[in-house]
C-alpha cells in the first residue's frame, strides 16, 4: 500500500519531470522525495519514472498507474472533507478554469455574481488556455471549464452556455459590415499561438500565418492590447461580442462570409461526469447561462471550431 504523501509526491513529479522542483512543490528535500518515491516503487513491484532519461519520463507502468494515483488522492480528499463536514467546519472547494478571452468579460460580470449565490464556497478561479486547461480537467486539478467548444472528450460532459458573434474591431473602416476577401487585405492583429479564437478566425477568414508577417508584426494575448495596436497603427483586430459591451459600436464590424455566414462561437463548461460538487457547479452554470444566454441566436451564425 502507497502512503497519501507517497501519491502527492508521484503525482507532483510526474507533472515536474525534475526532482528539485518536485520537492520544492512539496516542501521537502529531494533526497527525501527520492527515498519516498523509490519506496513506493519498491512496494508497487515496477518502475514509475525513468532515470535514465534527462528529464524523467514516466515508465509504461507509471503512465498506466497514473490514473488510480489520481483517482486514490481524489478519494483521500473525501474523506477530509467528510471529517470538515461532521465538525462543522467544511467549506467546499470548487476550482474554475476560464480561458482568456472569455475571462476577460465574464470574471468583471460574474465576480459579485458568484460571492453572493456561493457563499459558503470557496471558489478558486484561473485563467488558462484551452490545451491547459483540458490538461488540467483531465488530471483533476479543475472542477469546472468554460471555453470555446466543441469538445470531444467523452469521459468529460459538455454543457452549452451560449452562443457569442466574433466581430472585427476595425475603426477605420466606414462600413457596418466586412466580407473575409477584405480583412486578408488588411494587417490583422491576432491573438498568439495557444488562443483558440486565433485558429477559429485564421480558417474563417483565410488568414494563414506565412503571408501575415511585417516587420512591425505583433500577436499579443489581450484583446484591450491589440484594440490600442489597431487605433495606433491601423489594420484590425477580431473582439468575441460580449468583450465591446459599453465601448463604441460602430468601431466593432459585423463579418460575414461570401455565402452570408457570420463567424460566432459556442461557450461551454466542462465538467466530469461524476456527480461530485454537482449543486455547487449548477448554480455556476446556471448564472452563466442566466447572464449571457439572453440573445437570440442568429440563423446565419457559423459556429467555429477551435481545433
Amino acid at each position: 500500500m502507497l502512503s497519501f504523501q507517497q501519491i502527492q509526491y508521484i503525482l507532483t513529479l510526474s507533472e515536474e519531470l525534475q526532482f528539485q522542483r518536485a520537492s520544492d512543490r512539496c516542501f521537502v528535500t529531494q533526497p527525501t522525495l527520492s527515498m519516498q518515491i523509490k519506496k513506493a516503487e519498491e512496494s508497487l513491484g515496477s518502475l514509475i519514472f525513468d532515470r535514465s532519461r534527462q528529464p524523467l519520463a514516466l515508465t509504461q507502468f507509471g503512465k498506466k498507474i497514473l490514473p488510480y494515483l489520481r483517482d486514490t488522492l481524489f478519494e483521500y480528499q473525501r474523506i477530509n472533507e467528510f471529517v470538515s463536514r461532521s465538525k462543522g467546519v467544511f467549506k467546499e472547494e470548487v476550482r474554475l478554469a476560464i480561458i482568456p478571452t472569455v475571462a476577460g468579460y465574464m470574471l468583471p460580470d460574474m465576480y459579485q455574481i458568484w460571492k453572493d449565490k456561493l457563499d459558503n464556497v470557496q471558489l478558486v478561479i484561473e485563467e488558462m488556455k484551452t490545451e491547459d486547461l483540458l490538461v488540467a480537467m483531465d488530471e483533476r486539478k479543475v472542477d469546472v471549464g468554460i471555453l470555446s467548444g466543441p469538445i470531444l472528450e467523452t469521459n468529460l460532459r459538455t454543457i452549452p452556455l451560449y452562443q457569442e458573434e466574433i466581430k472585427a474591431y476595425f475603426p477605420s473602416e466606414q462600413k457596418s459590415i466586412i466580407d473575409t476577401e477584405e480583412l486578408q487585405e488588411a494587417h490583422p492583429w491576432l491573438l498568439n499561438h495557444g488562443n483558440c479564437l486565433r485558429t477559429q478566425m485564421m480558417d474563417f477568414c483565410g488568414l494563414n500565418d506565412n503571408g501575415m508577417k511585417a516587420d512591425w508584426d505583433y500577436e499579443g494575448g489581450n484583446i484591450k492590447l491589440l484594440e490600442k495596436m489597431v487605433e495606433s497603427y491601423g489594420g484590425y483586430t477580431l473582439v468575441p461580442n460580449f468583450h465591446i459591451q459599453n465601448n463604441k459600436s460602430e468601431d466593432y464590424k459585423t463579418i460575414e462570409s461570401r455565402d452570408g455566414e457570420i463567424p460566432a462561437r459556442e461557450v461551454i463548461a466542462l465538467v466530469s461526469r461524476r456527480k461530485e460538487k454537482w449543486e455547487v457547479i449548477e448554480q455556476i452554470v446556471r448564472t452563466v447561462q442566466l447572464k449571457y444566454n439572453t440573445i437570440q441566436t442568429n440563423s446565419k451564425f457559423k459556429l467555429l471550431n477551435w481545433q
